[in-house]
């Protein structure tokens, strides 16, 4: 954050540019500058706690780049503007220029009442609550917002200082740069919070040294000595899971269940844990794999969405702290007093003013309580505002008359519910008759920039796909299964990928080599032969006496690999730090070389043609044994496996197969990414990836769980 010495700099190295401009243009753009920063300062403000939560259930890009753009801004607008305001003070003191009546006066404005506004930029640098951060690197620089604190209030008190005369506006700014300092210290106080480092100390358990064993050895060796047999037995203690479950949530209504679920996992079991990549007992394991494994997939992913959102408001927003007694207690001061400066304000001569600056100062009371309004609103519609009204409801009669429409209103809004896809041969193909490959080959184009367009090109590609519940469905079954298979050791559960389902299929002999390479080698495998494959079926549909279509039976598994494939693709391409460490762009991009050039010797063929020639090419002999190790391509053992996959007799059995096998990457992908890169995604309006990674959690199938523990306490048992 710029501090306002870098800002009255910047406001010098302004005036020397606007030098060119003609005096008339100059004296207009002095008299209107700070008007007109702290009026955007404000719309900025507005326009971010409107939207900032909305990213949250938005994965849209405009979305993100306006926020960016309005986050960034903010800070910078409201520096600046207090930057100006100590300059023209200064420059008021120094050169004695007041009027006779005490108002001090000149070419920019009113300059008393301008210092008024110094509170109010300090509110705004406090920013609103719906976003503190815009990504989790913000966080991480909370000792820079704090530097800012300091500074930004000492310039804001500096102001009301040199423009401090003995009248009632000028005590009214002191309460106003109260709620400013209390504003402000929320933020940099939240952003310390979310921190990795804090956050890590904050969920970690209490010194806990266990039962003194000195003192159990010495009554040991006592009673030993005494003649007695001495040995040492467990004793069991606590509640089954089945039985804390049931009697901490006693929830008649399905939407209280869900919250009370979700805050009893993410707050009691301290699930929250995994964003930081700490160990959990077998405790919550127990508890966990007891409540999942007994609801159907609607109830499982809505719990983790609720969680998911707990985790975008602690690390995004002012929720670790509006939802406490002190937070509260700080919105009423700061509501108040703004409500009380605007009502002293109303009552104050304004003729001794200049018009236009009363009536920004109207705007900024104004706008500050709308602010806090609007602030008001949003945590009362909050989940963790539901879940405190459906906690009490039953104590307090009138509440279970409001629980119901605030949950109706929040439900289906804490996620995107969408993916991205993306298709490597669509992609190749549209970039074949690329504009700008046809200048690249007679103008020589530097290669950063040729990149930057790849990258741009790859944009338009992505397609945005909304998540059907009977995906949900299929992924939830899946890793269900699993949870309760007696046979699968632990490990196998989360570090398969692909391997487990082949060998249910009785297939892992002829696919073997398909999976036993490096996860990205195979991702681009199976994505290719999917989508050859797909497109290869999808044209032989038999259509009825309408034309319409008929779908066979396995067209369900068909249209689940596709989704799956095409958006561990886009994992791979766009979000390549959230899979493990390896040469997936180099294969990618020399995968797609080698596709463009099939696809350019045969330039007059359609899609669907292109398709089936590269579906004929024959792959007798193992295409790594051609081409060696200079190229990482990857484009004919997809096809290799694509006509191995179109030889299996039973099409049905083929899909379910390749379906459970994009299942099993999808849940390797997850398992393998950083709880922090997961919590990273929940601004983009949150992954699949990240769905399942909790989803597998709650069902034991992760390493973070220790589960050599024991259940009980060791006691001395004398015979």
């Amino acid at each position: 954050m710029a501090t306002v010495f870098s800002s009255s700099l910047l406001v010098d190295q302004k005036r020397r540019l606007v030098e060119v401009f003609p005096d008339s243009v100059r004296i207009q753009w002095n008299k209107w500058e700070l008007r007109g920063l702290v009026v955007v300062s404000l719309v900025l403000q507005i326009s971010l706690i409107f939207s900032g939560n909305r990213r949250k259930y938005i994965a849209k890009r405009r979305i993100r780049i306006f926020i960016w753009c309005a986050y960034l801004l903010a800070d910078w607008i409201a520096t600046v503007a207090l930057g100006l305001l100590v300059d023209r003070l200064g420059n008021s003191v120094y050169s004695g220029s007041s009027s006779g009546n005490g108002n001090r006066k000149n070419v920019y404005g009113d300059l008393q009442l301008m210092a008024f506004w110094a509170p109010f930029l300090l509110l705004h640098l406090g920013g609103p609550d719906t976003i503190t951060a815009y990504a989790l690197a913000d966080n991480e620089l909370w000792l820079r917002h704090l530097l800012g604190l300091v500074v930004q209030t000492a310039a804001a008190v500096y102001i009301t200082l040199l423009a401090w005369e003995d009248t009632l506006l000028s005590f009214l700014a002191i309460p106003m740069l109260l709620c400013g300092i209390i504003k402000y210290g929320e933020r940099t106080w939240v952003l310390m919070s979310a921190n990795r480092e804090q956050f890590r100390d904050s969920v970690l358990a209490d010194r806990d040294p266990g039962p003194s064993y000195a003192k159990f050895m010495e009554e040991f060796c006592l009673k030993e000595a005494e003649g007695y047999h001495v040995t040492a037995g467990q004793v069991e203690e606590g509640n089954s899971p089945g039985e804390d479950v049931e009697n901490a949530i006693a929830i008649s209504n399905r939407d209280g269940l869900i919250l009370h679920m979700a805050d009893y996992f993410f707050e009691t079991l301290k699930f929250k844990r995994l964003f930081v990549d700490l160990i959990l007992g077998f405790y919550p394991r127990d508890v966990s794999q007891s409540f999942f494994g007994k609801q159907d997939y609607d109830t499982a992913f809505e719990v983790i969405e609720v969680e998911l959102g707990f985790a975008y408001d602690v690390f995004y927003t002012k929720a670790i702290i509006i939802h406490t007694p002190f937070g509260l207690f700080f919105r009423l001061i700061t509501s108040f007093i703004t409500l009380s400066v605007l009502l002293t304000f109303v009552s104050l001569r304004s003729d001794s003013h200049l018009y236009i600056d009363v009536m920004i100062t109207y705007i900024l009371l104004i706008g500050a309580i709308l602010l806090e309004a609007y602030a008001a609103v949003s945590l009362v519609f909050s989940d963790w505002a539901n879940l405190w009204f459906s906690q009490h409801a039953s104590k307090i009669p009138l509440l279970s008359h409001l629980v119901s429409p605030i949950q109706s209103t929040q439900k289906g809004k804490r996620w995107s519910n969408s993916m991205y896809q993306y298709t490597l041969l669509d992609f190749c193909l549209n970039q074949k008759s690329s504009t700008f490959r046809e200048i690249s080959r007679f103008i020589p184009i530097h290669k950063r920039l040729e990149n930057l367009w790849e990258k741009w090109e790859s944009f338009l590609q992505l397609e945005h796909l909304d998540i059907s519940p009977e995906l949900k469905s299929f992924i939830f079954d899946h890793f269900k299964e699993k949870s309760v298979d007696t046979e699968l050791e632990l490990k196998n559960l989360f570090t398969c990928r692909g391997a487990v389902s082949l060998q249910a299929h009785k297939s892992y002999g002829m696919f073997k080599w398909t999976v036993d390479v490096e996860f990205d080698h195979s991702i681009l495998i199976w994505h290719i032969a999917t989508d050859l494959c797909y497109n290869m079926d999808k044209s032989k549909r038999d259509k009825d006496s309408t034309g319409k279509e008929i779908k066979p039976e396995w067209d369900d598994h068909m249209t689940y690999s596709k989704q799956l494939a095409d958006y561990i693709l886009y994992i791979l391409v766009m979000c390549p730090f959230m899979l493990p460490i390896g040469i997936g762009m180099i294969r990618f991009r020399d995968t797609c070389a080698e596709a463009l050039v099939f696809f350019e010797e045969r330039s007059s063929v359609s899609k669907p043609e292109a398709y089936e020639m590269l579906g004929q090419v024959s792959t007798k002999v193992f295409p790594a044994k051609v081409k060696g190790d200079r190229s990482k391509s990857v484009l004919f053992e997809a096809c290799k496996l694509a006509a191995l996959l179109n030889e299996m007799s039973d099409t049905g059995k083929m899909w379910k197969m390749v379906g459970d096998v994009w299942v099993e990457i999808l849940g390797y992908a997850a398992s393998q990414c950083r709880g922090f890169d997961h919590a990273q995604q929940l601004e983009k309006g949150g992954e699949l990836l990240t769905h399942v990674w909790l989803l597998m959690a709650h069902l034991g199938i992760t390493e973070h769980f220790k589960i050599e523990e024991g259940h009980g306490r060791v006691k001395l048992a004398v015979t």
